[in-house]
Order: structure tokens, then sequence, then C-alpha cells
């Protein structure tokens, strides 16, 4: 049975990678990235990539899961930056 503070590490991964996905499609749709930091991106994509890293070598799926995805979003948007920016 899964206790509650990994319901918790679930929740929060799934709501911050979900809030990703609208600016994402966005990018996708219009192909305008000017709006967009680059730093911003650099660092976010830096920082989730450590976050999975951590989650990896902690063992933790939530962390793990949550961040795979999020990095993959983070990676499309940062390609986008480069493309269309």
């Amino acid at each position: 049975m899964i206790n509650f503070i990994t319901a918790l590490g679930y929740a929060a991964g799934i709501i911050t990678t979900v809030a990703l996905l609208p600016q994402v499609v966005r990018i996708l749709r219009t192909k305008q990235t000017r709006d967009i930091s680059l730093v911003w991106v650099l660092a976010m994509t830096l920082g989730v990539a450590l976050w999975l890293l951590y989650g990896i070598e902690k063992n933790d799926t939530a962390i793990i899961a949550a961040n795979s995805i999020t990095l993959m979003l983070f990676l499309i948007i940062l390609f986008c930056k480069f493309r269309y920016g």
C-alpha cells in the first residue's frame, strides 16, 4: 500500500509536470518562443536534470518519473527556443 508521503510526492510531480504542458503545446502550435527566457529554460533544464539524477541515486520512483517527463518537456522547449527563437 502506498503511504501518504509517497502519494504526496506523486501528486507534486504530476501537478508540476502537467503545469508545463500548456506552454509546450502553445510553443509547438505557434512556433514562437521570443517571450521565453533562454536563461530560464537552461536553468530549469539543468535543475530538472539534477533532480532526476538525485531521484535515481535515491531510487525514488516519484522523483524519477516526474523529472524524466519534465526534462523531456524542457528539452522540447529548449529545442524550439533554438529553432524558432
